[in-house]
């Protein structure tokens, strides 16, 4: 076995299972570089990411360059003598920083490459209705999520499971895979393969596309509620001639012929709301009206009563 001394880099949950992983593992950590603390909530305090709170519990080295092209990280980097960087959940990196280790920079992405090279795998592969997704490891090149492949694993995806119950999923077998790659790359066993097969996009979300289109069929809109579940969520407007704005974040989906037309709403304003669309209904159960908490739909009806004249649009 040769000794590795590792660069992590990572920012959110999903990279820090692996970091822990290969803590446990007991390789070598020489440093982690993370995003730069950001301010977030109501109150717009600075928070750090997952990945430095748990890189400071375990006494780590933590770099937060703003600018990884900037010198002085540059050559904080180089002073690492790391011979492999992982990472998981991090931004583009330039080529001076992954070609800098001579056993190469290895990325877990949450798909199976090539299928959803990009930003948001997990979210697309549910929208698209895919029965399956999984992990790779691969070595990083010059264009995104292109490099040769070292490992995957697949897992199937029930036809309710929502993007956050995948990524949980993800995130747990995805740890498991990193540290069999660097078993390998430790033990110079590594036979690593080019990328072939349907190559498809996992671009990054943004709002206007998580807006619900009640002229879809029931499954389209359904894959899309939870394709988009917890986030960034998909959206509607529930309208009396006065627009509000409502997040979907479960659904049911039920085929059947109707004469309503697509948006019309049914509830017996208990514990049931259905959602009228082509070719059947969208039974809605957990929301969240804009400025309130998320909740069941039973809990909603219980303080907003449905009449007639409203329509989701």
């Amino acid at each position: 076995m040769n000794e590795l001394r590792i660069v992590f880099m990572g920012t959110p949950d999903f990279a820090t299972a692996s970091l822990k992983a290969l803590v446990e593992s007991e390789y070598k950590i020489v440093a982690v570089i993370t995003a730069p603390d950001r301010p977030a909530g109501r109150g717009q305090k600075m928070r750090s990411s997952s990945v430095k709170d748990y890189a400071i519990q375990q006494n780590l080295k933590v770099l937060q360059p703003h600018n990884l092209k900037d010198e002085k990280f540059i050559q904080e980097l180089k002073s690492l003598n790391a011979n492999l960087q992982i990472v998981v959940a991090f931004r583009m990196l330039p080529k001076i920083v992954w070609s800098m280790p001579n056993k190469g920079t290895i990325n877990l992405h949450a798909s199976l490459l090539p299928k959803y090279r990009g930003a948001a795998p997990i979210n697309w592969a549910i929208i698209n209705g895919e029965k399956q997704s999984g992990v790779t490891t691969f070595f990083i090149e010059e264009k995104i999520d292109t490099g040769e492949i070292i490992l995957q694993e697949k897992i199937s995806i029930s036809e309710n499971e929502t993007a956050g119950e995948l990524h949980d999923k993800l995130m747990n077998i995805g740890s498991n895979l990193v540290c069999k790659t660097v078993d390998l790359i430790s033990n110079n066993k590594v036979n690593a393969i080019s990328q072939n097969g349907e190559i498809s996009e996992a671009p990054k979300i943004f709002k206007p596309l998580c807006k619900l289109n009640w002229n879809d069929y029931p499954e389209k809109i359904h894959n899309k509620i939870r394709g988009l579940s917890p986030y960034p969520a998909a959206w509607t407007n529930l309208t009396n001639g006065k627009d509000l704005t409502l997040k979907v974040f479960q659904s049911k989906v039920e085929y059947k012929n109707h004469k309503f037309e697509n948006g019309f709403i049914i509830s017996d304003n208990k514990s049931f709301l259905k959602v009228a669309t082509k070719k059947g209904f969208i039974e809605i159960l957990e929301l969240q009206l804009s400025g309130k908490k998320r909740m069941k739909i039973e809990d909603f009806l219980r303080g907003f009563k449905i009449n007639d004249d409203f329509r989701f649009e």
